[in-house]
């Protein structure tokens, strides 16, 4: 089922503002982090010019926010190398998609740190020793 307009608008005027500030105007011309809504699923693309033509840009999956209907809650999948999507599963449920993506923000932080996501959006959360990133 396809997003309310009122939603609708929300979603762009926040995935929006979210890609413009990842990506400094300079470098706009070799990355970009784009979104696209399509029925109630909100992805969000990594976006680079080919190596070979400049001209035609590629898009690399980061993350795909779902909405639930039935709960009015927002799923959060990341994308791995090979491009397959799967649950992100720390508080996989959540009402506002500003948690999700700000949950999206923790994953990129915790990569750099190398870390669990989990550690950084659930401060006080314990990870066994073999769970750690």
């Amino acid at each position: 089922m396809p997003l309310s307009e009122f939603e609708r608008e929300r979603i762009e005027r926040l995935f929006g503002e979210y890609c413009r500030g990842k990506a400094p105007p300079h470098v706009r011309d070799k990355i970009r982090i784009e979104y696209k809504i399509r029925g109630s699923v909100v992805k969000l693309f990594e976006c680079r010019p080919r190596y070979d033509d400049h001209s035609i840009w590629t898009e690399q999956p980061i993350a795909r926010f779902k909405k639930n209907e039935k709960k009015n809650t927002w799923l959060l999948y990341c994308a791995d190398r090979n491009s397959k999507w799967h649950l992100f599963e720390p508080n996989a449920e959540n009402k506002d998609i500003r948690v999700r993506l700000g949950v999206e923000r923790a994953k990129v932080l915790a990569r750099a740190l190398k870390c669990h996501p989990g550690v950084l959006v659930f401060p006080g959360w314990k990870l066994p020793d073999k769970a750690a990133a």
